[in-house]
């Protein structure tokens, strides 16, 4: 996110853009999604593609941005994929994800005709089967191969947060047996076996982590390819790729992932499966975290235990990751709040009826007083889409898309019923 130690926001007026459109309010910087698409798009080699991640935020001017930056989509639901192609991403451009898939989206993907559609296991592959005669010539499968992990940098909700993703390796090989028995490989047959996807961990600033789980899936997926006789066309390594969010935290170097990814495709020229194999990246957070920021209003202030309680309209109605993975934000003084002196400690909390409702704690700012703006940064990802926006039926607040100075409202402020 553009912003100038809070004066301005993507080059705006914070106070002013809150009057227009209320508080609270997400803020997307155009111009960093964009930049941050260019030079990632420059650090990969030339046989890698990106499909950004509509998880991190579906927000209809965020991904029109990033569509006419020449981005792929990549979904998990038919909301996300209606969202895909509404903001204009065209149909083979898209990989629809996820491990819950019902048989409606199935059907929905096969007639639209996605990019790809990812198996996350044989029930759905049976699924799958049971809809060929809704599938066009040639429909795209990936097989998705199950990994240790698929938290922030670890395993989510232990166990039981892994074990829903993807096939086993012996799973993958029956799967490719049952495509094969179905005749549903054949030439002019409703599906093409494209190649394979595994997704191990998210927000990653180590590049070599990242390098190595490519490596991993292309290994994983040879053996499974070359048992049947198959080459593979594509290798969807996921996401993951992190951005800092506190202070100290070096940012993921994006050139030392590129120079480890462009080792791996070059050794793919003398491995017959993977000689004609293409790369797909599925970032989100890394494209949209920074370019967004999140506006709320002080109401109330009260001294507590030495520290200033700043209760604001915003909480984790609008920005719950912060307490679902422990990590608070960078939190800044915004509009004329930044213009006074850092002599506080400050903690920035909610107006829900729980304790969780706290966006920050124990922040330098300014002395926090009724009215003050606040910017909660690097909310571009996992922000609004990952929120609550209906306990204790607050407004639902806008989201505006700032581009060189001019406003699109990608949605509007929305009063509750």
């Amino acid at each position: 996110m553009v912003i100038d130690v809070g004066r301005t926001i993507a080059g705006l007026d914070p106070e002013a853009l809150v009057a227009r459109f209320g508080s609270p309010l997400y803020v997307y910087d155009a111009a960093v999604l964009r930049r941050r698409a260019v030079a990632l798009r420059a650090a990969l080699p030339g046989a890698a593609d990106i499909a950004f991640a509509t998880k991190a935020n579906s927000s209809p001017a965020v991904l029109a941005t990033l569509r006419a930056a020449g981005l792929g989509a990549d979904v998990a639901s038919a909301g996300e994929l209606r969202a895909a192609i509404r903001a204009g991403f065209e149909p083979d451009r898209i990989v629809f994800t996820g491990p819950g898939k019902t048989d409606a989206e199935l059907e929905a993907a096969l007639r639209i005709g996605v990019g790809a559609l990812t198996i996350e296991s044989l029930d759905e592959l049976d699924a799958l089967l049971s809809l060929a005669g809704s599938a066009r010539s040639g429909q795209g499968l990936l097989l998705r191969l199950a990994t240790a992990g698929d938290g922030e940098g670890r395993p989510i909700m232990g166990a039981l947060g892994n074990v829903k993703f993807g096939l086993t390796d012996a799973e993958a090989l029956e799967a490719v047996g049952r495509l094969r028995a179905a005749t549903a490989l054949r030439p002019e047959g409703p599906f093409e076996l494209r190649g394979f996807h595994a997704f191990g961990a998210s927000n990653v600033l180590d590049a070599t982590v990242l390098v190595e789980g490519a490596c991993d899936l292309a290994r994983r997926a040879e053996r499974i390819a070359e048992h049947h006789g198959l080459p593979i066309g594509l290798l969807d390594v996921g996401g993951g790729l992190g951005t800092p969010y506190a202070a100290g935290e070096d940012p993921l170097d994006i050139g030392l992932l590129g120079a480890g990814l462009a080792r791996e495709v070059s050794s793919w020229a003398g491995r017959p499966a993977l000689r004609q194999t293409r790369l797909l990246l599925e970032p989100g957070r890394w494209l949209a975290g920074p370019a967004g920021a999140y506006l709320c209003r002080v109401v109330r202030t009260k001294p507590r235990g030495g520290r200033s309680v700043a209760i604001s309209d915003g909480g984790i109605h609008h920005l719950l990751r912060p307490r679902l993975v422990g990590q608070d934000h960078r939190l800044v003084a915004a509009g004329v709040a930044a213009s006074r002196p850092v002599d506080a400690r400050v903690d920035l909390v909610g107006p829900l009826c729980t304790g969780l409702d706290y966006l920050a704690a124990d922040v330098a700012a300014p002395a926090p007083r009724a009215g003050d703006l606040f910017a909660v940064l690097d909310a571009g990802a996992y922000g609004y889409s990952e929120s609550m926006p209906l306990f204790l039926s607050h407004p639902l607040p806008a989201e505006v898309v700032v581009d060189e100075g001019i406003i699109t409202v990608s949605r509007e402020r929305v009063e509750p019923a």
